[in-house]
């Protein structure tokens, strides 16, 4: 009988990585040869153009607010944003009083955070609305409680845009929504109506839309009888985004199944009730990107609105530099500046929109 001789098998290869950092690297950057090469040619890009920007934005970096030093200098001169970040932030509004337009640009903006917080989604928001504004445009304008009167014209800075792109989109959502139900509809002359509305808008940039509020519909108005620039922009505004997120909302209505419309028809539920309660839930749902989207594009938007002679955060900083000879030749470190806030608000816009996408969504995770 043959006697049998232990053979120990070879042992395996110990298991990849699947998780943590290098586990990323090596399935992101280095997955395989196309991508190896593409990683390594915008790694030799980057190791091109990055530590010299370093070396300009911080290294070489005038900090202090003496133009005389920011000309000999080799980098970026910041000294310029310490001497005229006052008029970069609140424009033209008097010194004495930038108290004001700073309280009311806090309270906005705790307002605008509040708001996107669901423990504060109860009746009593739109209340708060309604006083918080009410506040702001006592605060800016004065005349009342021994302030002093500014004019709209004086307003502008980040005041301006954020008032300019929290009213426009707070009332371009109803409008929209009200025009995307309004193209749907079964009656030719509103369908025809909201089509004319939303074609006509889309077809002529923005900036038209503010040189015919500002400048072309006074002349239409009676003798004696204006509207403040102010509300006209806004009125510009506020229609424009509302042609452009009613096309979105209607891409969501329309991928709602008809199948559910006619469900609740044979319920017994009204147009109304089937769009609230069936059809609007799901619609809105799968459009958050598209929604977000046109909220970041009109807040972006509001730049245009130097046009019309109102200096909001980008016209503020043009202003503030433009009317400095000393300090004119750095725009660019002026610029950098309000990108750099105008990304804090759209980045976190987007992230807020990531987070509603994901309650809307938990019915469908499993």
């Amino acid at each position: 009988m043959t006697a049998q001789v232990f053979q120990p098998i070879s042992p395996r290869p110990a298991p990849v990585k699947v998780e943590g950092f290098v586990a990323w690297i090596r399935a992101n950057l280095f997955g395989d040869l196309r991508t190896s090469l593409g990683t390594l040619a915008i790694g030799a890009v980057l190791l091109w153009i990055v530590p010299p920007l370093i070396q300009w934005l911080f290294i070489n970096a005038v900090w202090i607010k003496n133009y005389e030093t920011c000309h000999a200098a080799l980098g970026a001169c910041w000294g310029v944003i310490g001497e005229k970040y006052r008029i970069i932030i609140f424009g033209r509004y008097p010194f004495d009083d930038e108290w004001r337009p700073l309280i009311a640009t806090v309270l906005l903006m705790g307002l605008l955070v509040l708001s996107c917080m669901r423990l504060a989604w109860k009746p009593w928001l739109g209340a708060l609305w309604v006083v918080v504004l009410a506040i702001f445009f006592t605060l800016m304008r004065g005349g009342v409680f021994g302030l002093s009167y500014v004019e709209t014209s004086l307003w502008g800075g980040l005041p301006l845009t954020l008032l300019l792109a929290s009213l426009s989109m707070t009332m371009a959502f109803p409008i929209a929504l009200l025009i995307a139900l309004g193209r749907r509809s079964n009656l030719p002359a509103i369908r025809s109506l909201c089509t004319i509305y939303v074609e006509l808008i889309r077809g002529v940039p923005l900036i038209s839309v503010l040189f015919m509020a500002s400048f072309m519909f006074p002349l239409l108005m009676p003798q004696g009888f204006n509207i403040d620039v102010l509300i006209r922009v806004l009125a510009g505004i506020t229609l424009f985004a509302a042609a452009y997120m009613a096309e979105v909302i209607r891409g969501g209505l329309q991928a709602v199944p008809k199948g559910q419309i006619e469900a609740a028809a044979t319920l017994g539920l009204s147009y109304w009730q089937t769009q609230r309660k069936i059809v609007l839930p799901q619609a809105l749902a799968m459009v958050v990107p598209g929604i977000m989207n046109n909220f970041i594009s009109t807040f972006k938007d509001t730049s245009l609105v130097t046009i019309v002679s109102m200096y909001e955060l980008t016209g503020s900083m043009g202003m503030a530099l433009n009317s400095d000879a000393n300090w004119r030749p750095f725009k660019i470190e002026g610029y950098l500046f309000i990108a750099l806030i105008y990304f804090v608000f759209c980045f976190s816009m987007s992230r807020y929109s990531i987070w509603i996408e994901k309650q809307v969504n938990k019915s469908k995770q499993r």
